[in-house]
């Protein structure tokens, strides 16, 4: 982890500006192509919510602004950042699980095997408002939104980015999934969450490469 030079930094005042906001967050949702994505998922035996949580993990370990983080006011970059999600462990009953993120698949799915199993035997809604190195997922996969909003603390202000992925559909032959983003204005533009979604599109383009064939 590193302290941003608030002084040099090239978004100090824009930093400022959203800062005084009382919600300063904004967010998109993209419809991406998972045509190549899912059936090569599907073919391989892996779970769809652990490759997803780790494709949006290794896009957003990629980008400098997905892994800022505000400290009252100044500014972090952690090393790494590692996906915070939620698992359903009964019909309507839903747990937090983390895990810590590596960039090699296989580890990282049999990091989250484990914790879903620790998890489902012990229900965890416990968050720690101190360790912020923590990216926020969650999965609705009986809808195909548009839009999604997540709650949040405001006071203080949380900058952890947030990312929602809902059902699968078809669009003339391409198979598209909505996945929604949600940033801290202060540390993040636009321009930043088109350069995430660019990485992720080109991982889902290219599963073979970026999970491997079991």
């Amino acid at each position: 982890m590193r302290y941003i030079d608030m002084q040099a930094w090239s978004r100090h005042d824009h930093f400022k500006l959203f800062s005084t906001f009382n919600h300063p967050h904004f967010s998109m949702c993209v419809n991406v192509d998972v045509t190549a994505f899912y059936p090569f998922v599907k073919r391989n035996g892996y779970s769809l919510t652990v490759s997803m949580v780790y494709i949006i993990s290794r896009a957003s370990n990629a980008i400098p602004e997905f892994k800022y983080r505000i400290r009252e006011d100044q500014v972090v970059e952690h090393e790494i950042v590692s996906p915070s999600f939620s698992i359903l462990i009964d019909k309507d009953i839903f747990s937090f699980c983390t895990v810590g993120y590596v960039e090699n698949f296989s580890e990282f799915a049999k990091r989250a095997e484990k914790n879903i199993a620790e998890v489902k035997a012990h229900l965890d809604l416990e968050v720690n408002p101190e360790k912020d190195d923590m990216l926020y997922m969650t999965s609705i996969p009986w809808v195909s939104f548009t839009s999604f909003t997540h709650p949040m603390q405001l006071h203080p202000g949380d900058s952890v980015p947030r990312f929602a992925w809902g059902k699968c559909f078809k669009e003339s032959d391409i198979l598209k999934m909505p996945l929604g983003v949600q940033g801290h204005h202060a540390v993040m533009d636009g321009i930043h969450m088109g350069r995430f979604y660019e990485k992720v599109q080109d991982y889902l383009y290219h599963p073979e490469v970026v999970l491997g064939a079991a």
